[in-house]
């Protein structure tokens, strides 16, 4: 269900997880009792992988932010899988360089790119995944807070407010509270 932890961050590692359907956000706890969404988790990726391998307990919590359906392999199943099986382990050593790379791609985006334009890239990307077209708009609700959109592109909550607004003046996004709309030629 929207809302169910599959796993908390110092949990120990009960195997992985394949996300089959829905979405799941993989946030950072910080001792101050803040936190941040370091990532989304969409069908077709495997999670907990990073704290298997390591054999530490999990870094993040796994939450899924839309009803979610999840495929787990026990630690056990994945240990014998991996010992047994070199293909699998290295295909799991790909999934983490892809992670690398995803974290490295990031660090260059914040460099290089203003944070409006991060937002929009942003917002066109989750038009892409969770929009609905009809014949000249893309329209979606947002599927993550606002706090959410701003640990995604690194800024502060308060500098969300003011980055929407110079989307919305730029005349590509509609944005009101969680519903967003865009022209459809605006996704190439």
């Amino acid at each position: 269900e929207a809302g169910q932890v599959l796993f908390k961050q110092g949990e120990d590692n009960r195997g992985v997880f394949c996300v089959s359907s829905g979405l799941v956000a993989l946030r950072s706890h910080h001792v101050d009792g803040a936190s941040t969404l370091m990532r989304l988790a969409y069908p077709g990726e495997i999670i907990g992988y990073r704290s298997f391998l390591g054999k530490q307990p999990h870094q993040t919590e796994a939450r899924a932010l839309l009803p979610s359906r999840i495929c787990t392999v026990t630690h056990r199943v994945a240990a014998g899988v991996v010992a047994q099986n070199a293909g699998a382990m290295e295909r799991l050593a790909q999934r983490c360089i892809r992670e690398i790379d995803r974290s490295h791609q990031r660090i260059i985006s914040t460099a290089t790119c203003s944070n409006k334009e991060r937002l929009a890239e942003l917002l066109r990307r989750l038009m892409v995944l969770h929009g609905r077209r009809n014949s000249e708009m893309i329209t979606m609700r947002l599927p993550l807070s606002r706090m959410d959109l701003a640990d995604l592109i690194g800024v502060q909550p308060e500098t969300m407010s003011r980055l929407i607004r110079r989307l919305e003046k730029d005349g590509v996004f509609g944005i009101a509270g969680r519903d967003v709309e865009m022209p459809l030629s605006a996704l190439s």
